[in-house]
């Protein structure tokens, strides 16, 4: 029985000149079936079937798609643009069709949907309720080449790619926003980011603990570092800096600040105190504790001497052997009592020699120290008077000597600001007491970065009663140059109205007055200016009263305001 064909002519893409002639041709066969029906059919459906697929391009030929339909799947649920017209929807999934077929009445379906459909709910067309078996489906490439030519949107986020559905599961494999399971946490994560994520975000990475170096799990890091024992924690009782592995064994033994149980404990002392109180608690209390070990050793004299009798009344006659070594037991325990009591009166009497030896010797402790501070204040007066006198033999011209400078570059260059105060000099005898300030300023510092300043400031000196005050004159600031001679040399003026050269209220004032822009460091590096490590910085000062103002040529730049 030769069997009908339903064609589809899908409109807009399907191609109505081969349509016609496939009905054409179905109509021939249909006349060759009625004269001849053994021998045309088999013939007939295959020209049929090269007519169907020469409608395909090679391309689009079913076994070379590149979205393949799977036995069981549903409809293509994929991001249409423009949204899928209803002639191209599932009537039983409402998705894009997937390999589809249409039936005798004309209505198209997912294949595995209308198949699943006839098995479960019977042998009808779910659309019109038609008779209808699995024979009687056929493909419908025209709707299917159609729905892949389609144009759709990549589904990852952040992919903003389009193309047609018989690309997209090609695309899919090699689109960069794709999501693929971490190898380690099992999460999703974009293909492109799976190293980053693994060496950066991964909550199961291995990291190296910065202490022990042992290798851990990022998510156990916290863990990790509540029991690591080489972590660096504080002693809470001294401050010191510490392995967690020390802090115990140094608070049992070493920590002067952690508190210890006295060492009489055992014989009723009950004190505590920091470990470094403890020396003086066991002198300041050596009497105290002789007697708590006295009482001690009483009572457990009495314990051993007197024990509780273990004999009950059923206990047999003791034998005259026995009697007569009872008899002998008072007089020898007598003779322990007797002894033991000696020998707490002489422990007493020595406690009581020991406690006079300990104050005769705290007396003399306290007077020695108090000659010691006398001493010291005595000394330190001195080498303020030395000073003192140092300073009045500069006679206004005074050379800083400043060791150690390249500590002070090398400061500078960690961004860490560098401020020296050299040791006070006077103009005179009598004379202005003066000091100079040196800053080395950080390469952040605004206006002045990578640039010496200098500034100089008065001090109560021993003659201030004796000088016109505001302090003016002129002042001569140098960098020598050790090498060369070529110095660095800037003169200001005073000004009268400034603070800075006002009768200091306080030992120095506060109020500088010099140059924010001293001299570059660059400068400094350059030439010979630092010698074997050291800097020498001139001041001249030179009081209006004196006459012996020289400017050797030396013209004087305008002071900047201090820092």
């Amino acid at each position: 029985m030769f069997t009908s064909w339903v064609c589809y002519v899908s409109p807009g893409r399907g191609s109505v000149s081969r349509a016609q002639n496939l009905l054409a041709k179905m109509a021939s066969c249909g006349d060759m079936h009625k004269s001849n029906p053994d021998e045309y059919p088999s013939r007939c459906m295959t020209e049929m079937e090269k007519e169907r697929e020469s409608y395909l391009s090679p391309t689009e030929n079913p076994s070379t798609l590149s979205v393949s339909p799977g036995a069981e799947q549903q409809g293509y649920d994929v991001d249409f643009d423009p949204p899928l017209e209803s002639k191209y929807e599932c009537p039983i999934c409402l998705m894009g069709l997937r390999s589809a077929v249409q039936t005798p009445c004309g209505h198209r379906f997912c294949n595995s949907c209308i198949k699943k459909s006839i098995r479960d709910t019977g042998q009808k067309c779910p659309v019109d309720n038609e008779v209808l078996t699995e024979d009687q489906l056929f493909p419908d490439n025209f709707a299917k080449r159609e729905i892949l030519s389609l144009t759709v949107r990549c589904r990852n986020v952040g992919c903003s790619e389009k193309m047609e559905l018989r690309h997209l599961e090609n695309h899919l494999k090699l689109c960069e926003f794709a999501t693929v399971p971490c190898p380690q946490c099992q999460e999703p994560v974009w293909k492109n980011s799976v190293e980053e994520h693994m060496n950066q975000d991964c909550l199961q990475r291995l990291i190296t603990c910065p202490d022990c170096a042992e290798g851990i799990i990022y998510a156990d890091k916290q863990f990790h570092e509540q029991m690591c024992p080489f972590v660096n924690t504080m002693c809470e009782y001294c401050n010191m800096d510490l392995i967690r592995g020390q802090l115990s064994s140094h608070c049992a033994t070493d920590c002067l600040k952690a508190p210890v149980a006295c060492t009489f404990n055992m014989f009723g002392c009950q004190e505590k105190m920091p470990r470094n109180n403890l020396a003086l608690h066991m002198q300041e209390f050596t009497q105290m504790h002789m007697r708590f070990m006295a009482d001690f050793l009483r009572n457990q004299s009495m314990n051993g001497i007197f024990p509780a009798p273990k004999c009950g009344p059923s206990c047999s006659p003791p034998s005259d052997h026995g009697a007569s070594s009872r008899v002998g037991e008072p007089c020898q325990c007598s003779q322990d009592m007797q002894q033991l009591r000696e020998t707490v009166v002489e422990l007493e009497s020595r406690l009581v020699r020991q406690d006079h030896q300990i104050r005769e010797l705290s007396i003399r402790n306290d007077t020695q120290h108090t000659q010691i501070t006398e001493l010291r204040k005595k000394l330190a007066t001195l080498e303020e008077k030395m000073h003192e006198l140092e300073a009045q033999q500069y006679q206004g011209v005074y050379v800083w000597r400043l060791e150690g400078f390249s500590a002070h570059l090398h400061q500078q260059e960690a961004g860490q600001p560098v401020v020296l105060h050299s040791p006070p000099f006077y103009t005179g005898k009598p004379g202005y007491k003066l000091c100079l300030r040196l800053h080395l300023q950080t390469p952040s510092a605004p206006r002045c970065s990578n640039y010496i300043s200098l500034f100089v400031h008065t001090m109560q000196g021993e003659f201030d009663s004796q000088l016109p005050w505001p302090l003016q004159g002129t002042i001569r600031l140098s960098v020598l140059d050790q090498t060369e001679g070529q110095n660095h040399t800037e003169i200001m003026e005073t000004k009268p109205d400034l603070q800075a050269f006002q009768r200091p209220t306080v030992q120095r004032n506060p109020k500088g007055f010099g140059y924010v822009t001293f001299m570059q460091l660059q400068a400094l590096r350059q030439r010979g200016f630092v010698k074997d490590d050291v800097l020498l910085v001139r001041c001249e000062v030179m009081p209006r009263f004196d006459s012996s103002l020289r400017r050797e040529g030396v013209q004087p730049r305008g002071p900047e305001p201090s820092l």
